[in-house]
């Protein structure tokens, strides 16, 4: 999850004794069952599915023409039709054609894209954040949005109250004095009133808007532990770790998608009123990428980053490639993941071998050995990195990148928002990050995994008994 793994709650008494009143308190909620959800009405054999472009909802005929361009990037095949028709089905967000999409390969790519994007901004500049640190990369990028502020470019920052707990008070007091507006998610001082707002309500997502025009999203927060790329050898006096991750940078259409998520998080949390600016201007084409925004917010029925992440895995035919940061799958994808592989999908996972957050580590460790028996092939990246990534590429036409774990805090309480690229153009660079990924990593081989000490196997089954929080 990020800094607030990092600075870890055992180390402070008091928020952990808070979370653990918390957690006592919340109730026990669940996860939509994916056989009920596609018994619902699907879409009809040859059908094309609702397309939404740069000025309107596009006609049947040229639904059908988008889907038949992307498909001449590839071989003949009827795979893609299959993913967009069964998302189609469990997807209340708009499929929006005529994006450019750009990969971003961990922080420092992914910094110097975002302050690019800002130093051009002329209108607004919005911002949505799990983890902003008072540290360089925090201060600067806090210096560079008060600098667009003091220019007349309205800045909006929602921030999440546990995330960036370790972010002294006044580091957000310098950015309102300096004219942003500044709004915290579920602030902790709300456990007076917890029937209300639970802590275990949090934020997740990672949300930069620029103008209207373009949209970052992924895994990266804002820290120092992303300032340094995996591919470099650690440097500087703290010793520390470089951090894996994945961002993307949208222009077009799916860019309002973004927009209407951070709004809606403004106004659901009370935020006070955006002065006026141009929000949502009007969107050309930019590219030719299929683009579904997917958000998720807190309960059972919220829950479509999940829901796609399964259906996508529920029905691949070829290949599931998948890199986790936190995972501590639930029983539905275990199923999904051991099914695939048995019907002989290739199904590839790259996990951390370290992680800031040594409970969730070890809890996913405990499913090693059912995954490995039922053919899935895991891998894990050596210690050289920290893996903080969210990405799939399944069939060589799906691609999600984005802020959801694949864990049941991702998938069950936060608000999370993953960005669903289909088409092969953009798999194909996923899948070029994944193998270089593969080639970072050290293949689990199930004969070595029976052989693991019992500490080990103690601190899976420890682990594994508080999964239901991890």
């Amino acid at each position: 999850m990020g800094s607030f793994h990092k600075f870890s709650a055992f180390k402070r008494p008091a928020l952990f004794i808070a979370l653990s009143y918390v957690f006592l308190l919340a109730g026990c909620a669940s996860l939509p069952n994916i056989r009920e959800v596609l018994r619902g009405p699907t879409t009809t054999e040859g059908t094309p599915p609702t397309i939404v472009g740069a000025h309107r909802r596009l006609t049947a005929r040229q639904s059908r023409a988008v889907i038949e361009k992307l498909k001449r990037q590839s071989l003949p095949t009827d795979i893609l039709e299959r993913h967009l028709a069964i998302e189609e089905a469990i997807s209340g967000n708009p499929l929006v054609a005529g994006n450019r999409v750009t990969l971003l390969i961990d922080g420092p790519a992914t910094y110097a894209a975002m302050s690019e994007a800002i130093q051009n901004a002329r209108d607004h500049v919005n911002v949505e954040t799990f983890t902003l640190a008072a540290d360089n990369i925090g201060r600067g990028f806090a210096d560079l949005l008060a600098r667009k502020a003091a220019e007349g470019v309205r800045v909006n920052l929602i921030y999440d109250g546990v995330g960036s707990f370790a972010t002294p008070a006044a580091f957000f007091e310098y950015l309102r004095c300096r004219g942003i507006q500044v709004l915290q998610f579920n602030p902790i001082n709300r456990l007076l009133v917890l029937g209300k707002w639970p802590l275990t309500h949090r934020d997740h997502r990672k949300i930069l808007i620029v103008d209207g025009t373009v949209a970052f999203t992924g895994g990266v927060n804002i820290s120092s532990v992303y300032s340094k790329s995996p591919s470099e050898p650690v440097r500087g006096n703290d010793g520390h770790l470089a951090w894996r991750d994945t961002d993307v940078r949208i222009e077009g259409p799916a860019v309002a998608e973004f927009q209407k998520l951070f709004m809606d998080t403004w106004k659901r949390e009370k935020g006070p009123e955006l002065s006026k600016g141009n929000y949502f201007p009007e969107l050309e084409s930019g590219g030719n990428e299929l683009v579904r925004v997917i958000g998720s917010t807190r309960g059972e029925k919220n829950r479509s980053t999940y829901l796609a992440y399964l259906a996508a895995i529920s029905f691949a035919m070829d290949s599931i490639h998948l890199t986790s940061a936190y995972f501590v799958p639930d029983g539905q994808t275990i199923r999904a993941l051991a099914d695939a592989a048995a019907r002989g999908v290739d199904v590839k996972i790259v996990l951390p071998s370290q992680s800031d957050w040594k409970l969730t580590f070890y809890a996913g460790r405990a499913h090693y050995s059912r995954l490995l028996r039922s053919g899935v092939k895991l891998y894990e990246r050596r210690s050289s990195t920290i893996l903080h990534a969210k990405t799939a590429v399944i069939d060589g036409v799906w691609s999600s990148v984005g802020s959801t774990n694949m864990d049941l805090w991702s998938f069950l309480r936060n608000d999370e928002v993953n960005a669903v690229i289909f088409g092969p153009h953009f798999a194909t660079q996923m899948e070029g990050m994944f193998e270089r990924d593969l080639e970072g990593s050290e293949a689990i081989s199930l004969e070595k995994w029976e052989r693991r000490s019992l500490a080990e196997r103690m601190k899976e089954l420890f682990s594994r008994s508080l999964g239901y929080w991890l």
